[in-house]
């Protein structure tokens, strides 16, 4: 399918992960269409700005920018209508609605959700816990875990950890191998909520011939046989079942999908244990 391309231009008083965020979000509901972004992080004067303003002039496009600086927005708007770009404060409708509701006005802080808080260094220690437990490469302080995964191999467990411990969340993840049998410590935890990842044979078939060819490996019949694969899945959901720890098919689902469907499991794991302490 032939795409069309346009120019995306971001500008951010601060690290811009907003906009690319919404960019993308946006541009995803286009078939057939694809943006070419230009970000512009941390603009917090005017020589920045006009900087960022060369470059929309150079490539016109959609511009949509995230600035409290009420004279840096009136700049910048003014040179969009000049250039003939379209362009939105992202944030602005938001926060006349928080100030409508909340009877107060905004402080104009640039960057203010980047505050080195304690919500900052619990994702920085989840991180830590999370790349230290990745793959069960220690089992270490398990019982610090918040989320333990399972699955078999190429059931997205290390992209969905990050993702979890980037919330916030400290996570494990230990890989289901053929014919060995699961360590026997995790029967004991009971703080992790534990979950199975699994996956249709034809998909994890599918990602492992993938990774054997980006790895110029040699193909290990097993590990990309259809019948072998699902003997491994079937294996992972008797000892699921038998566990009663929820399962989740990732097959159809992005890392970001599993990763909310795994956090609304952890709010009633918390509040079960709370229920019975």
């Amino acid at each position: 399918m032939q795409r069309n391309y346009f120019h995306l231009h971001l500008v951010s008083d601060a690290t811009g992960e907003t906009l690319i965020a919404v960019g993308r979000a946006v541009t995803a509901q286009f078939l057939g269409v694809a943006s070419i972004e230009h970000v512009y992080p941390l603009v917090r004067n005017q020589a920045q700005l006009q900087r960022a303003i060369a470059e929309i002039a150079a490539s016109p496009g959609i511009v949509l920018y995230t600035l409290v600086d009420k004279e840096l927005t009136t700049t910048l708007e003014k040179a969009c209508l000049e250039i003939g770009s379209p362009f939105l404060s992202v944030l602005q409708p938001i926060f006349d609605s928080f100030q409508a509701y909340l009877g107060t006005a905004s402080t104009s802080r640039p960057g203010a959700q980047h505050i080195l808080n304690a919500e900052y260094f619990k994702r920085i220690d989840a991180l830590n816990f999370t790349m230290m437990h990745d793959d069960g490469q220690t089992s270490n302080n398990l019982v610090d875990a918040d989320v333990l995964l399972l699955g078999v191999s190429r059931t997205s467990k290390t992209p969905t950890s990050i993702y979890l411990a980037n919330r916030g969340v400290k996570t494990a993840n230990i890989p289901l191998i053929p014919g060995v049998s699961p360590p026997e410590y995790i029967y004991a935890l009971r703080r992790p909520l534990i979950v199975g990842l699994i996956a249709s044979p034809e998909r994890i078939v599918q990602i492992r011939q993938n990774r054997l060819l980006g790895l110029n490996s040699q193909q290990d019949t097993n590990y990309v046989d259809r019948v072998a694969v699902a003997e491994e899945i079937a294996e992972s959901r008797l000892l699921f079942k038998r566990n009663a720890w929820p399962m989740i098919d990732v097959t159809r689902r992005s890392i970001e999908e599993t990763a909310a469907a795994i956090i609304d499991l952890l709010k009633e794991h918390r509040l079960k244990s709370i229920v019975q302490s």
